[in-house]
């Protein structure tokens, strides 16, 4: 009788396991493409009403973005829908593969007409096709998240966008200026970029995301000033800087009486008092 049970009990265990393999084929079968898994390293830490985790990647992708609604004049729920489908589409990476010929961020393809290989892996060129073609979507205003991006996509999961709203939201609210010292990143010892060239590289790149053509490239200093208008616009910079952090060798930034470092990788009150209200203060890693 002993025998049996245990006979049973394996052969019920053996249809258990076959059953549950089966399971991870059928979903990676159906569902491969679109299944999205974090990165162990997670580098930034988003807190808005809500909390994301990305990698430093992710944060720097999901800033330009953010960033280009922003200079196109999209309204903010704009923003979230594209957050949104990137999320869903490559996880907010930059991904030279896809279904069939689908590429980067958004998973768009030359072939329907979105571009070249090389724009479409272009993560601001990326943004601005999405912004351009959800802009001719009639009331996509007043749908909700995954019925808008649908309508850009056409992808064959129609309701996959909706699950990264709450996320995109969160993402939203930080890097559009509606929170303080909400976007904390964690950065590596040994920076991509150093000095001017850095310093040179990150004023361009403001030009790209946020159209700010009229700030001064350092010659020798490390260091630069953004001017912001008002503390939300503060904030959306000095947000963007620290998103942009790991990619552009950014050793400081202070807004109004926050400052985050590279050294701590968060927000902290400003010890020598001086309060930097009407500018940005970005510093990058000094050259070796």
């Amino acid at each position: 009788m002993r025998v049996r049970i245990r006979v049973a009990i394996v052969a019920a265990g053996v249809v258990v396991a076959v059953v549950a393999l089966l399971g991870v084929w059928f979903v990676t079968k159906q569902f491969g493409q679109h299944l999205r898994f974090t990165m162990a390293s997670r580098t930034c830490t988003v807190q808005a009403d809500g909390e994301v985790v990305l990698s430093a990647e992710q944060m720097a992708n999901a800033a330009t973005i953010a960033a280009i609604g922003v200079q196109r004049r999209m309204p903010e729920r704009a923003v979230v829908v594209a957050l949104a489908t990137a999320y869903q589409e490559s996880h907010l990476r930059n991904i030279a593969h896809g279904d069939r010929d689908s590429l980067g961020l958004f998973q768009q393809r030359p072939s329907q007409g979105w571009g070249t290989p090389e724009q479409v892996q272009d993560p601001r060129y990326a943004a601005n096709q999405f912004y351009a073609a959800l802009k001719k979507v009639k009331g996509w205003e007043k749908m909700r998240v995954t019925e808008a991006a649908q309508r850009v996509q056409r992808s064959a999961f129609p309701e996959a966008y909706e699950k990264w709203a709450d996320e995109s939201e969160v993402l939203t609210r930080a890097l559009l200026g509606h929170a303080t010292g909400a976007v904390a990143c964690t950065v590596g010892s040994t920076p991509s970029m150093r000095g001017p060239a850095a310093a040179a590289a990150l004023v361009e790149s403001l030009a790209l995301d946020w159209g700010l053509h009229d700030l001064t490239t350092p010659t020798e200093l490390t260091g630069f000033t953004v001017p912001a208008t008002n503390s939300r616009n503060g904030w959306r910079y000095a947000h963007w800087l620290v998103s942009h952090a790991d990619d552009h060798g950014v050793k400081r930034v202070r807004f109004a009486d926050l400052e985050w470092t590279a050294k701590h990788g968060t927000w902290d009150r400003v010890r020598d008092g001086q309060a930097a209200s009407t500018q940005v203060l970005a510093e990058v890693f000094a050259d070796a």
